[in-house]
């Protein structure tokens, strides 16, 4: 019996509150207002104002020219050191009877390979390049060799392939060539 009484004092008090005792609740916070029961009222008070801009973010301008690289000589060498990534090597033709004299800087201590690509346009199977390999021999900053057996009159681009350059992270050989203009043996 006397749980039934404690439990019947004790079940209006935890559901109504402090206001069943007759005491007053906190008093709200000055931006809040409490609406009437079913007034339908919104119980948040908003502040008309005006829009803040969004942050906009800004980017210095950018030089218009690059600067200028330099490469280091390599050292113990009188040859200029080649530069990182794709190269192209500088070729220089000179046009003989039914062949041409291909000269070069020495780039690296690899062979190099020459061929002379015929530049007439054929149709069907096109024929295969004709590859004249070139050892690195002496101690000099210029590399000549010369391509024979070829049609006086006809147009040819020169092809220089350095060997034995590397490989790029991904397995594949590093690119460090070189191409000649179109020349015609006499």
């Amino acid at each position: 019996m006397r749980g039934k009484l404690l439990a019947a004092l004790l079940v209006p008090l935890t559901l109504g509150g402090c206001g069943v005792l007759g005491l007053t609740a906190a008093t709200p916070s000055p931006t809040a207002t409490t609406p009437a029961p079913g007034s339908g009222d919104s119980w948040i008070v908003v502040a008309s104002g005006s829009a803040t801009p969004s942050p906009a973010v800004t980017y210095p301008s950018r030089a218009t020219t690059l600067p200028p690289v330099a490469y280091p000589s390599a050292s113990g060498s009188a040859c200029p050191a080649p530069p990182n990534g794709q190269v192209v090597i500088p070729v220089t033709v000179t046009a003989k009877v039914r062949s041409l004299t291909v000269s070069w800087p020495r780039r690296s201590a690899s062979a190099y390979r020459v061929t002379a690509v015929p530049q007439r346009l054929i149709t069907g199977p096109q024929p295969a390049y004709s590859w004249t390999s070139v050892p690195t021999t002496g101690t000099g900053c210029t590399v000549t060799t010369t391509i024979t057996g070829l049609k006086s009159g006809e147009p040819y681009v020169v092809w220089l392939d350095a060997q034995g350059t590397g490989a790029l992270t991904d397995g594949t050989r590093n690119p460090y060539s070189g191409a000649s203009s179109v020349v015609y043996p006499k």
